[in-house]
């Protein structure tokens, strides 16, 4: 389960509320993901707040725009992470579709594929032990050899890239009632194996859903909502291909990407509602 940071209007109470029903609930993680421009909570303040809410479910950072960080930083934030939540953090890196949150962070949008293999190179390495431009990056994390990292690449180039270092690979659906979930989990397969992997890789995917009273409108708000920075035509066409409104939508979506092969999956809510968490759960048991 996601933490809605990106619905807007979230306070502590909430967040202490959402963490502690997603420890006890039906799941295996909770997930925060990352924008700059946006009213959404700092991903890795509010995986902090929720290493320190919960004590059970893994915490996934969903993702960690690696290139719009220097690396150190980035080393230190995320193993910290890991110190302060009992060895709980799956890193989930990309390289990011939004150069206006690599603006607003001073860094570069080109060339991010490239500087996103050699930073993860390189913060592993750190994890490690070893010295970063001459100096030490603490603290350890609590995991040997630091936080497992997946990529989340979605095409056939970027996927190659990410058989070569990642532990597996975070994608995304706007239509996961529609999908074809089998061939999307078979291509990433297939490019670990030729890329000379002999574990198989770890494959989840996500995808914004909404169990609200009315939840077409509210998916479509969301989802036009966060596309917007890719224009109104961009973001009225994408919202409209959104597909897990209700509850037999989302049971539906959950059981094509079971079936599909996917070891995991991240749900991704359009509400701060504790209600429709409730609703959630109870349409997953």
């Amino acid at each position: 389960m996601t933490l809605p940071t990106m619905a807007g209007g979230i306070d502590a109470g909430l967040l202490a509320d959402w963490c502690q029903m997603i420890d006890q609930g039906p799941f295996h993680a909770l997930a925060v993901g990352e924008r700059i421009g946006f009213d959404n909570l700092e991903m890795h303040t509010a995986l902090s707040y929720a290493a320190a809410a919960t004590s059970r479910v893994r915490l996934a950072s969903t993702l960690t725009v690696l290139p719009m960080h220097a690396t150190a930083t980035a080393a230190k934030r995320l193993a910290t992470l890991d110190v302060v939540s009992g060895g709980r953090l799956d890193v989930v890196v990309g390289v990011g579709g939004r150069d206006e949150d690599f603006r607003l962070n001073d860094r570069s949008f080109a060339a991010r594929h490239q500087r996103l293999d050699e930073q993860v190179e390189q913060m592993r390495s750190i994890w490690a032990g070893h010295a970063f431009h001459g100096s030490q990056v603490g603290p350890a994390p609590v995991q040997p050899g630091g936080p497992p990292v997946f990529a989340s690449a979605m095409g056939p180039l970027s996927t190659a890239r990410a058989a070569r270092w990642a532990d597996g690979n975070m994608g995304f659906s706007l239509s996961p009632n529609h999908d074809d979930h089998g061939a999307v989990v078979d291509s990433f397969r297939t490019a670990w194996s030729a890329a000379g992997r002999v574990d198989p890789p770890y494959l989840s995917t996500s995808f914004w859903y909404s169990v609200a009273d009315d939840p077409e409108q509210e998916l479509n708000d969301y989802a036009h909502r966060y596309l917007a920075v890719f224009g109104e035509q961009a973001a009225t066409w994408m919202a409209s291909q959104c597909t897990a409104a209700g509850p037999e939508a989302l049971k539906d979506a959950v059981d094509r990407c079971a079936d599909g092969g996917f070891d995991e999956l991240y749900l991704v809510p359009c509400s701060t509602a504790l209600r429709d968490l409730e609703q959630t759960a109870t349409v997953l048991a």
